[in-house]
């Protein structure tokens, strides 16, 4: 039981940086991505590269917690390490930009992580 609710966090926590990807790389400038992010079209246009690179960093700890989903004798070392790294990132986050990237990238990492090493 324990093995599926993990598996069903990092899901959710793998969707979650599907959705920040798709959000810093292509929405960045637009409507939905200035209202989440609270920027001006002119702050959007200057750091929209930079904001698009962050995005595809966050797809890569998607692709490592899908990895992770896949059934294999390591399956639960890709999930561990690649939680942490979320963890690491969002306490960063949290740090240097907002403390609201705390609840929303960190902690449900940091539950993942528990519940895999639960299983």
């Amino acid at each position: 039981m324990i093995g599926l609710l993990s598996d069903i966090v990092v899901a959710l926590v793998a969707l979650a940086h599907i959705g920040f990807m798709l959000l810093e790389m292509f929405l960045w400038d637009k409507p939905l991505g200035l209202a989440i992010f609270h920027h001006t079209p002119e702050q959007a246009a200057s750091t929209r590269i930079l904001a698009a690179n962050q995005g595809l960093y966050n797809g890569f700890l998607a692709a490592g917690l899908l990895w992770g989903l896949m059934p294999s004798v390591h399956a639960s070392e890709v999930k561990i390490f690649f939680l942490c790294c979320v963890i690491i990132a969002g306490v960063y986050g949290a740090a240097t930009v907002s403390r609201r990237i705390l609840a929303v990238q960190a902690a449900p990492a940091a539950l993942g992580l528990l519940l895999v090493l639960l299983t």
